[in-house]
């Protein structure tokens, strides 16, 4: 049979010709398909959420929690770099900390790294100078983004010398419609704070009605992806383009005519929870908490929108999922972040996964 007449008759193959269930609209991949583990690069940390790489290949991984930035080898091993400040609400379920981490564009001659973090008043953008000694004091980028002890958002991205920050709704739904306000959006800045030409209503928002977006990238030709969690009913990946309103909270997935941008692809919230997204080879990979894999969907071509799952139930909740410079993906286990897991004895991890 082949594969197109197996998918219709609800089942798949894996590599190693296994028939599996394909269930709600996804297919079940066995290990030895186009996503492998290669190495596990970092053991010991506690809940890693910012990953970004310096022009070595090496990475600055954030610590959401304690704040601690450690500096991890293009081929494992780890040092701690510095400690930023930041307000975690760990002991009450809370998503707040240290989260998005991105690197100046011209890193090799100003040495900024970019931080997303919470205080006990609002979550900021702030940018520290990284020296031979260690961090450097924060200095403010933008401030004033609500806070609340979920929904907080927080990823960063550098695209075409501009600066991209991905907001929660701070659990106020209406603010994601207001395109004043910085809550629910995505938002696009210059690299000092400034509202650069170009954005859609002269202010810093990009989209809006979103409710929770922890993963932003960009692919090859430049098409913004987002990966947002829904309320109950489903989660997202979205195209993100300038201006676009994506419907929460009058919609949660797929609206059709209701005036939304639709995403390219839902799930049932109990099988994805995602947070991080990066894209290799035409496919976006999205780490998923609540799911305990990592997804894959295809972005191109007839099979656009279909959806696989790797490594379900092996890691345990995933966070990031993050592209290398060498093509790879590095993506970080989240068993220690106070909700319901069961850490291994190493945890958390940062793993190195090849693409075929």
């Amino acid at each position: 049979m082949e594969r197109r007449t197996l998918l219709k008759a609800g089942l798949a193959t894996t590599a190693g010709g296994l028939l599996v269930p394909a269930l709600d609209g996804f297919t079940e991949s066995a290990e030895a398909g186009p996503l492998r583990v290669a190495k596990v690069l970092a053991r010991d940390l506690r809940t890693p959420w910012g990953i970004t790489f310096l022009p070595d290949g090496s990475a600055l991984v954030g610590e959401r929690d304690s704040g601690r930035v450690h500096r991890v080898g293009k081929n494992g091993g780890r040092r701690l770099v510095g400690r930023v400040a930041v307000h975690s609400q760990r002991a009450s379920f809370g998503e707040g900390g240290l989260l998005g981490l991105a690197v100046s564009p011209t890193f090799s001659r100003d040495s900024w790294l970019y931080a997303y973090i919470s205080t006990r008043s609002d979550n900021r953008v702030v940018r520290m100078r990284v020296t031979s000694g260690g961090l450097g004091q924060p200095h403010v980028v933008l401030a004033g983004i609500p806070t609340n002890v979920h929904h907080n958002g927080g990823r960063l991205a550098f695209h075409g010398g501009l600066l991209f920050a991905s907001t929660g709704d701070a659990e106020n739904a209406s603010l994601a419609q207001n395109r004043g306000s910085l809550a629910g959006k995505i938002l696009r800045m210059t690299p000092d704070g400034r509202v650069p030409e170009g954005n859609p209503f002269g202010n810093f928002t990009w989209s809006y009605g979103h409710r929770n977006v922890e993963g932003i990238t960009f692919d090859g030709k430049g098409r913004m992806w987002a990966s947002e969690f829904g309320e109950k009913k489903y989660d997202e990946l979205n195209r993100i383009v300038k201006g676009g309103n994506y419907g929460w909270p009058r919609s949660e997935g797929r609206d059709g005519p209701g005036g939304g941008r639709d995403p390219l692809a839902q799930w049932a919230t109990d099988v994805c929870s995602p947070s991080g997204v990066a894209v290799v080879k035409g496919r976006a990979f999205l780490g998923a908490l609540r799911g305990r894999c990592v997804w894959a969907v295809r972005l191109n071509g007839p099979q656009k929108g279909r959806k696989v799952r790797y490594f379900h139930n092996r890691f345990g909740r995933i966070r990031t999922v993050v592209k290398a410079p060498d093509g790879t993906l590095w993506m970080t286990t989240s068993n220690h972040d106070g909700r319901p897991s069961t850490p291994h004895g190493d945890d958390d991890r940062i793993i190195r996964l090849r693409v075929t």
